[in-house]
């Protein structure tokens, strides 16, 4: 069986490791490689989107990231306990008439022993920005290590 470490039970450390490798993950917008963090059933909640498993999950990445160009997210920590890790998070993006849009929410992800996750719910919602109140302003890709994040940031 294939393994994602860091593995639970989660500490702190651990956690928060968690959740960078999955804000990279997201940020390099590669369907093949997001999907890889999953279980082949994992099962989602997205909006109004119910993806089970990796095709419908990388399905749902293509049309996401299709939509929601000049995509930038951050993630942070909220809570985890056990297998368990909350997160919030924030993104920016635009859409092909050039409208800023931030998008926040929040997650609940549970993970299987190899360190997969089996479950994902998000919360989202979406506010229209101007150019001029975007904030994450780095090249397309990982976040900087040095650029702000959420709590810094006041988001």
């Amino acid at each position: 069986m294939e393994t994602k470490p860091p593995l639970p039970p989660f500490t702190a450390e651990t956690a928060a490791h968690k959740v960078r490798m999955a804000e990279d993950a997201w940020n390099s917008r590669d369907p093949d490689r997001v999907v890889q963090v999953y279980t082949e059933d994992s099962r989602w909640r997205n909006r109004a989107e119910f993806p089970v498993g990796r095709q419908q999950i990388k399905e749902f990445l293509q049309r996401k990231w299709a939509k929601e160009l000049d995509y930038r997210l951050i993630k942070e920590l909220w809570a985890f306990s056990d297998n368990r890790i909350a997160v919030r998070f924030a993104y920016e993006w635009r859409d092909d008439a050039g409208n800023w849009f931030r998008s926040y929410g929040n997650e609940n992800w549970e993970f299987n022993e190899f360190g997969l996750m089996q479950r994902r719910f998000a919360s989202i919602n979406d506010l229209p920005i101007k150019d001029s109140e975007r904030l994450f302003h780095w090249t397309l890709g990982r976040r900087p290590d040095d650029h702000a994040g959420l709590t810094e940031l006041g988001l």
